[in-house]
């Protein structure tokens, strides 16, 4: 991410930050770093790297580049993106545009040859860190759709369910604190930090959607502008469902995010004012009322029967404000899911590669630290010291 002091209009002492990554599946995870670099300054600009450079470093991406840029523009905290950034992040690219300092999160990041992408900033003093978000990564998210199409689905024996799960959550050598399965714990201070906190004024027009909106991705976020587009002055208000409802009407293993991930991803949203948390999946007369409902949008998708069989969306057609809203995009979260799939074998050997570089790295890390331990301070030299301070 990058803050660019010309369009932040700020003193000598307001620092500029910026930051690149590859968000090569953009989820909450990336969208709380990116909350957490902009409260470091005043103009957020975010570097997306290219397919190919992410395919030459990691692996290959879940989502394209054109879909990463549109999704992270769509992450309200951020002010500006720069397509196809480097990779490696240079002093060049920070001066190139007017970044005081990038920030990253508290993992590591290397090159394809097992080099640290922020080495050069580091040395210079311009670099910061921001805390990961526990409880997800890119890895976990396409370990859930791996195994949901293993075990999830079958009476299949634990023992193959676990196999894949350790595909995921360890590597040969050992588990890197980086890489593979931890649990999301969900707090009020979290939603409070994702939250707008902005109430309806007079005049705003107030429009509700609901669904699962699993695995947040660029086909919510097209249908999202959409909605955002239908007024002037929009207030835009979307209930989520509980688990078991999704899971009653799409079946399977879905979803794959549970209740409190949906909330933060659609929280992050530009497009999104407030969030109902387990929404009746009828939109029925009290919820229209409560929140003073002037529209009520679906997209094109299949509208599921409620439990007993009736409308969800009887109401609103009864009052003459529901609209069927054509986003032009036909991406799915089971699309998603199949991508996942098609490329199983790939997405698998791409985390035990990283996973391998990472615990590498560790390693060298501990040895540095039992070299310098042993070493008199002054005959320790200065690239010592940085690499155990960071």
């Amino acid at each position: 991410m990058y803050k660019k002091g010309e369009h932040a209009k700020s003193t000598p002492k307001d620092p500029q930050p910026g930051q690149e990554a590859d968000y090569d599946m953009v989820h909450y995870g990336h969208s709380n770093q990116l909350r957490q670099a902009k409260a470091m300054g005043d103009f957020l600009i975010v570097g997306v790297h290219t397919d190919a450079e992410i395919s030459k470093h990691k692996g290959p991406p879940v989502f394209t580049q054109a879909e990463r840029y549109k999704m992270v523009r769509a992450i309200k905290w951020v002010d500006e993106i720069v397509e196809g950034a480097p990779y490696v992040t240079t002093l060049e690219t920070l001066d190139k545009y007017n970044c005081d300092f990038c920030v990253h999160g508290d993992d590591i990041t290397l090159t394809v040859d097992g080099k640290d992408t922020y080495a050069e900033v580091k040395r210079e003093g311009r670099y910061r860190e921001c805390k990961r978000t526990q409880g997800v990564s890119t890895t976990d998210l396409v370990g859930r759709m791996l195994l949901m199409t293993k075990a999830h689905h079958s009476n299949m024996v634990s023992s193959y369910y676990q196999q894949h799960t350790d595909n995921f959550g360890k590597g040969p050598k050992g588990h890197s604190p980086w890489t593979g399965v931890s649990q999301f714990l969900q707090t009020s201070q979290k939603i409070i930090q994702f939250a707008s906190g902005k109430e309806p004024q007079p005049g705003d027009t107030i429009i509700y959607v609901a669904g699962a909106f699993d695995l947040f991705h660029i086909g919510h976020v097209d249908f999202l502008e959409m909605v955002y587009k239908q007024a002037e002055r929009p207030y835009v208000i979307v209930g989520l469902h509980f688990d078991q409802e999704v899971n009653r009407y799409k079946g399977k293993n879905y979803p794959i995010m549970n209740i409190h991930e949906r909330t933060l991803s659609v929280l992050a949203c530009r497009y999104v004012s407030e969030v109902v948390i387990g929404a009746p999946y009828a939109v029925g007369k009290d919820l229209l009322d409560h929140f003073k409902v002037d529209l009520v949008c679906h997209g094109k998708t299949e509208v599921f029967p409620d439990k007993d069989g009736s409308d969800p969306y009887a109401e609103p057609r009864k009052r003459g404000i529901f609209r069927i809203i054509n986003s032009g995009n036909n991406l799915t979260t089971d699309d998603i899911v199949q991508r996942i799939i098609e490329n199983r074998l790939q997405f698998e050997a791409r985390n035990q590669k990283k996973e391998a570089k990472e615990m590498a790295v560790i390693e060298a890390m501990k040895r540095r630290e039992q070299q310098e331990n042993s070493t008199p301070l002054n005959e320790i030299n200065h690239s010592q010291l940085f690499m155990t301070t960071t």
